[in-house]
């Protein structure tokens, strides 16, 4: 009986043969056509300045629909991948885009191929946002698409900028989550007349606010949506039909506005600082027109 090669020992002979399905692996020199991303942040730059035909594969949780940060019906003309060797390297890459959270094995497999690997950091800044842009768009060969997705940043944080005295609020997603000072999140709000709460509260740069804390630092504007990245099966918030936070905003003499922010929102930069800036400038046109 021949017995089977183990999964990652037959992908590594593949990748030595050719790309699947017998197309040799994509030239080294001129730009990537073959583009596999395992970052879904990264999946939401390429859909904005890559050409449809350089993207071989995108991460797979651009394909579910509660965490996606990138259209899904975009997503799905695309194959997914895990964040396992063989599934990358059976894409047949020219180009493997990760981000920081990518195991260390993964990675390991793909520089002992000689895979070109570009391994990006989480941008906290809009400025850091546009430098990783432009980076990603240089090294796939798209440096003007790369200068035009950020000038549409840098127009919708013109369009969105609040003049005006910002009123307190506080980003919190259903586990508790809450993004504090230093954060992209907190530019975004800052930038769109917001003072975020999180700093006065003491909280980190990312802490978890348990009911009881949001209680005792009722907000004007509370930003709310449920930071799961598709686990679970909720449907929001529940934390927010809590009668105790009604209370509290009364007590503070506050009436508080509870505004969906979703996840999606939140934990990505890039092209969605646009879709977050138009979200939190929404939220604050809603809020000055009701008073």
């Amino acid at each position: 009986m021949i017995r089977r090669a183990a999964p990652l020992a037959l992908m590594l002979l593949l990748a030595g043969c050719g790309a699947a399905g017998g197309q040799a692996m994509p030239a080294a020199d001129g730009p990537p056509q073959r583009i596999v991303s395992m970052n879904p942040c990264a999946d939401a730059v390429l859909m904005e300045i890559a050409g449809p035909e350089q993207i071989a594969a995108i991460s797979h949780y651009s394909q579910d629909p509660r965490a996606t940060s990138i259209p899904l019906d975009r997503a799905l003309r695309y194959p997914a991948v895990s964040g396992s060797a063989e599934d990358v390297i059976g894409a047949a890459p020219d180009l493997v885009i990760a981000g920081p959270h990518v195991s260390i094995q993964t990675i390991a497999a793909l520089r002992r191929l000689g895979i070109p690997l570009m391994q990006l950091t989480v941008p906290e800044s809009v400025a850091q946002n546009k430098a990783q842009i432009s980076e990603i768009a240089a090294r796939i060969g798209r440096a003007r698409a790369g200068e035009a997705l950020n000038a549409r940043i840098d127009a919708a944080m013109a369009a969105s900028r609040w003049h005006a005295a910002p009123i307190e609020a506080l980003i919190w997603q259903g586990s508790g989550l809450v993004p504090g000072t230093g954060t992209l999140a907190d530019e975004l709000m800052a930038n769109t007349g917001f003072r975020n709460m999180s700093g006065a509260m003491g909280l980190k740069k990312w802490d978890i606010l348990p009911l009881e804390g949001l209680l005792t630092h009722a907000p004007v504007v509370l930003l709310a949506g449920q930071a799961d990245m598709g686990a679970g099966s909720g449907d929001g918030n529940r934390m927010l039909s809590h009668p105790s936070l009604i209370k509290a905003g009364i007590k503070a003499g506050k009436r508080i506005t509870i505004a969906q922010y979703s996840s999606n929102l939140l934990h990505c930069g890039g092209p969605v600082i646009i879709r977050s800036l138009e979200r939190l400038a929404a939220v604050r046109r809603a809020w000055t027109a009701s008073r």
